[in-house]
């Protein structure tokens, strides 16, 4: 790994290099065979469990890096690799391989008057570049999904686990070998120079076709406001519950608390409880309790300290505020137009939950709220592309162009049209 103080004129040319070098593997990459893509991925499966001890080795060294810097637990988490997860990254791998090639699929096809045959086809993007923070695993999951998609990947990591990138990634390079496809195909930056950032968000030459960033807020406003391509990112996860008078208290209960306490640092996580006016002397002090119980912190509005005082106080930034923490804000609505109003001023658009019985509620809230994942009767912690049955995803995106909600495969290709005549001319 390069030293830090690399002179910025070396870290150019030596990501200028790798563009080039994506982009030569891309160009291959888009006409391998599935049979080659998933001998890779296999023997990157292969690789990663008999690497386990070095990548594990690696992980304590990024881990012994962080220490005294009063990080927080969900910090940690995400950092931290185990034997379990490694082999969950190699399980990961495995189901990749066994999703359906998007490349080449018709997507749909038509006839025209004159007789020309239509086909619109899944095509690779190109040369994915992906920007994240202490994600060790986002490593395997990046590589494999670009590559499965037929898609050359530049992978730029954290500094906090670098060590563990570049174990895991060289798992990756050596199935690559195996099945016989350039190694260029998934490359990382070797140097954690700030100025590497930089220069992916200028597209390194025409070389990236879309950055995909997965990390905090800072990282990814960053991304979007200099990013010279096309990006698929989200800016956080502030996602709601909106608990209706209609809800099963017994089923809220389960899903409030796991929508919350899980995992609290993942963008999924529950940020803010809201409960219908209707529901207050029923749902609102059972739920409180029972968060509470699990160790999270309740901040509530002016409304819930009535009924419940002692609860911190909640702000306006509290609604506007992504935790990534065991703590949560809970608010009294007005019914479903309350809740809608409220997820529509302060939702960032990423994932919402309704809980109710009632189907015209249920409806309402569908349509009336535009956030890439909506969900019935179920915990937010299910925004997630496995979840899904993707195999895995490179992250969530909350834009409207393209690509929406996880990100895996399929939404890792574009599209081009192929056009059948018979001799056909324009008059």
């Amino acid at each position: 790994m390069l030293d830090k103080v690399t002179a910025a004129t070396d870290v150019a040319s030596i990501m200028n290099g790798i563009g080039r070098n994506a982009k030569s593997a891309a160009r291959v990459l888009a006409s391998a065979s599935t049979e080659a893509k998933n001998r890779a991925l296999e023997a990157m499966a292969v690789a990663m469990i008999a690497s386990k001890d070095s990548i594990l080795a690696a992980n304590a060294e990024d881990l012994k890096g962080i220490e005294g810097k009063g990080l927080l637990p969900s910090f940690i988490d995400r950092l931290t690799l185990t034997e379990k997860s490694i082999a969950g990254m190699a399980e990961a791998l495995r189901e990749i391989a066994a999703f359906k090639d998007p490349v080449g699929e018709v997507i749909t096809a038509w006839d025209r008057p004159n007789g020309l045959q239509i086909e619109r086809v899944r095509t690779p993007l190109g040369v994915i570049g992906v920007i994240y923070e202490s994600r060790p695993n986002v490593t395997a999951d990046a590589g494999a999904l670009c590559l499965k998609a037929g898609n050359a990947v530049i992978l730029r990591g954290g500094s906090d686990s670098a060590h563990s990138s570049q174990a895991i990634h060289a798992c990756l390079v050596e199935g690559l070998k195996a099945a016989g496809l350039p190694e260029h195909a998934i490359q990382i930056v070797p140097t954690t120079d700030r100025a590497a950032v930089g220069a992916m968000l200028s597209g390194l030459d025409g070389a990236i076709d879309v950055i995909v960033p997965r990390g905090g807020k800072s990282l990814v406003a960053r991304v979007q406001n200099e990013a010279r391509v096309p990006v698929f990112a989200h800016l956080e996860g502030l996602c709601h519950i909106y608990v209706d008078a209609s809800a099963e208290l017994a089923m809220a209960e389960k899903i409030v608390v796991n929508a919350k306490m899980r995992r609290t640092g993942v963008c999924g996580a529950a940020e803010t409880l809201l409960i219908d006016s209707g529901a207050i002397e029923t749902h609102l002090k059972p739920l409180v309790q029972d968060l509470l119980e699990a160790g999270c912190e309740v901040r509530g509005s002016a409304a819930v300290l009535k009924v419940i005082p002692g609860l911190k106080p909640a702000t306006e930034e509290d609604w506007r505020t992504e935790y990534l923490d065991a703590v949560i804000s809970v608010a009294i609505v007005d019914g479903i137009g309350g809740a809608i109003d409220h997820i529509n001023t302060y939702s960032s658009s990423h994932t919402e939950a309704v809980l109710a019985e009632d189907p015209a509620v249920v409806a309402r809230f569908f349509s009336e709220i535009d956030s890439a994942i909506l969900l019935h009767n179920a915990s937010t912690q299910f925004a997630d592309g496995g979840e899904f049955g993707m195999g895995g995803e490179i992250g969530i995106s909350t834009g409207k162009m393209h690509a929406r909600g996880p990100v895996g495969v399929e939404q890792l290709t574009s599209f081009k049209y192929r056009v059948h005549g018979t001799g056909q001319i324009r008059p």
